[in-house]
């Protein structure tokens, strides 16, 4: 039985999301947690990164700024490979297709496949400077992790896949404490000092909801 619930809200553009998932992983594993995967899509086209972040070069700039940030203090800051995203032919893409794809791969397979899908595409994201906005990026991971890929796509595009992928304003009256990825929300359980003492700081827990928040990428 698991000693503690976690709902981990993410998107897989987002450098903060990349820290926080591999020492989450380092947590789950020692305090034998229940992590539930959110997507939460800060932009969901290029119509909306353009309202968010002005024109592409100068959201691309923004942006790898605050991947600098983040590969400060990340603990795998060589897997932060700046150079190749400003680099990159394609415009910085928006979260909506890698959200389909995390998805899709927790219809078929979990939670852990959820996870395991979000931790290949922010590689190919973040390390690899793929575009992830690009469907065939997405059905391109999912082979990597041993999808079968027809099954795989049939899935990807089901509406019922894209339904899952809620509006924020759709969340459970449990979880609008959340404001932005990542967000890890604790939810009641019988739990160590330790583990909840190594967790809170990144919670967000009703009545005084606490919440590790970033607005960007």
């Amino acid at each position: 039985m698991a000693s503690l619930t976690i709902d981990f809200f993410h998107d897989v553009v987002c450098c903060w999301c990349f820290n926080i998932s591999s020492r989450l992983r380092d947590l789950a594993a020692e305090f034998n947690l229940d992590i539930r995967h959110q997507t939460f899509v800060l932009q969901a086209s290029p119509a909306e990164m353009t309202a968010r972040w002005g024109a592409p070069k100068d959201a691309r700039e923004t942006i790898l700024w605050h991947w600098a940030v983040c590969r400060q203090v990340s603990d795998w800051p060589d897997l932060v490979d700046i150079d190749a995203m400003r680099a990159a032919p394609f415009d910085y893409p928006h979260g909506r297709i890698a959200a389909l794809g995390c998805k899709a791969a927790e219809r078929l397979g979990g939670q852990a496949a959820h996870w395991d899908m979000f931790d290949c595409l922010q590689r190919a994201h973040l390390t690899e400077a793929r575009n992830i906005a690009d469907p065939a990026t997405v059905l391109h991971a999912a082979r990597e992790l041993g999808f079968e890929a027809a099954a795989f796509a049939k899935v990807f595009d089901d509406p019922a896949t894209a339904q899952a992928v809620k509006p924020t304003g759709n969340m459970p009256a449990h979880v609008r404490c959340v404001r932005s990825p990542p967000s890890l929300f604790a939810r009641p359980a019988h739990a160590s000092s330790t583990a909840r003492a190594r967790i809170w700081p990144h919670s967000c827990v009703p009545p005084t909801a606490s919440s590790h928040e970033r607005n960007s990428p």
